[in-house]
């Protein structure tokens, strides 16, 4: 009869009792108190506890990426957790719930469970290592995807964490961007912005223009997000003169506010109210501190570079960017190297705002201007 019953039991689980899944547990060390992109942090420390963390920040400081569908699966989560042991990997793009069709291709939008772009397709932070870093650097690398020799170089040679941005140009964008995205590098869209001395500079078809042209640029910015998928961001490409008129920027920040997109101020232009409008207008916005190529040879940028470890330390974060010229992948893979052994690492441009807006709440406001490098353009 025993025999039986468990012959019974047995036929009526296909598993055989097996479980569907198999997860090993792990005890590590607890992480030392984080920072996490994007989260909101206590003041300065005090006798008092600390509240308790938000999910967000629980599930940045460990790594971990929680996907929420909506209506398909009600009550349901994806979960990822990063391998400790390799390298962290990026959620799929597209991702069908932050897409919308169009004539000019794919466009982001906000999810219908409130998933945004910007944080969805952002590189996950990690773990925060066991010794806290005397300083971090973001860095943001522009003008990808026009040479396919100068991509690949870029996304080989640059760290994963270092943020690369792809203009709207050339071809076979859609597949670089997964490659840079494959390796563990978060991406952000350059859109073409008119400078002050367009059209002798000009940064290329469907550069969004001032006066009377401006009401042309819903369009060509349609056409510019259409180009790839999986972006965090939008950063100005060029665009002085667009960037100091704030009517021709609303428009389109309007339009940015509704698509779950960060915009980054490229820090080229001194007069650029790009950071400060998109920030009016909700949207997660950071401008960056220093051009570290803007003279392009190898003794120029390093001393940008050790310039810009000296703000890290000061400011606990900085923000560079730099083009994907030849001199400047190799000196910032050099340059990389040396950071461990000087107590500073690289974080992802997306995670930098949460670190900034944290060291703001901690220090008192001054009325010193933000220092930034970098010709009017």
């Amino acid at each position: 009869m025993l025999g039986l019953l468990l012959t019974v039991a047995l036929n009526r689980d296909p598993d055989g009792g097996e479980p569907i899944a198999v997860a090993a547990i792990g005890k590590r060390a607890a992480p030392a108190p984080a920072l996490p992109a994007g989260a909101a942090t206590a003041g300065p420390a005090t006798d008092a506890p600390r509240q308790p963390a938000s999910a967000a920040e629980l599930e940045n400081s460990a790594g971990v990426t929680v996907f929420r569908p909506g209506e398909e699966a009600p009550g349901a989560i994806v979960i990822t957790v990063p391998d400790e042991a390799g390298p962290i990997r990026l959620a799929p793009a597209p991702d069908s719930r932050l897409v919308e069709r169009s004539r000019y291709g794919l466009l982001p939008k906000l999810g219908p469970d409130g998933a945004t772009p910007a944080k969805v397709y952002a590189r996950p932070f990690g773990p925060e290592p066991m010794v806290k870093p005397a300083g971090r650097i973001a860095l943001l690398v522009g003008g990808l995807g026009i040479s396919q020799s100068g991509t690949a170089e870029a996304i080989a040679k640059l760290p994963p964490p270092v943020s690369l941005a792809f203009a709207p140009y050339g071809a076979e964008l859609e597949r670089s961007v997964q490659r840079a995205r494959g390796e563990g590098h978060e991406v952000f869209l350059q859109v073409p912005m008119e400078p002050f001395d367009y059209p002798d500079n000009d940064p290329g078809p469907h550069t969004l223009l001032t006066g009377p042209k401006a009401s042309e640029n819903l369009d060509k910015l349609h056409w510019a997000l259409g180009r790839f998928t999986g972006y965090v961001g939008i950063v100005n490409f060029l665009g002085g003169r667009f960037t100091a008129d704030e009517n021709a920027l609303s428009p389109v920040l309007r339009e940015l506010a509704g698509r779950g997109v960060m915009v980054v101020d490229d820090g080229s232009s001194a007069r650029s109210l790009l950071a400060g409008a998109a920030d009016r207008a909700r949207i997660p916005a950071l401008k960056i501190d220093r051009v570290i190529d803007g003279v392009a040879n190898a003794d120029a940028i390093d001393k940008e570079l050790a310039a810009l470890e000296s703000l890290a330390r000061e400011q606990g974060i900085a923000v560079a960017a730099a083009s994907a010229l030849p001199v400047s992948i190799e000196r910032i893979n050099r340059w990389a190297q040396s950071l461990e052994g000087k107590k500073l690492a690289i974080v992802p441009v997306s995670a930098a705002r949460g670190f900034r807006q944290s060291k703001a709440r901690e220090t008192p406001k001054t009325t010193e201007a933000p220092k930034t490098t970098g010709s009017l353009r």
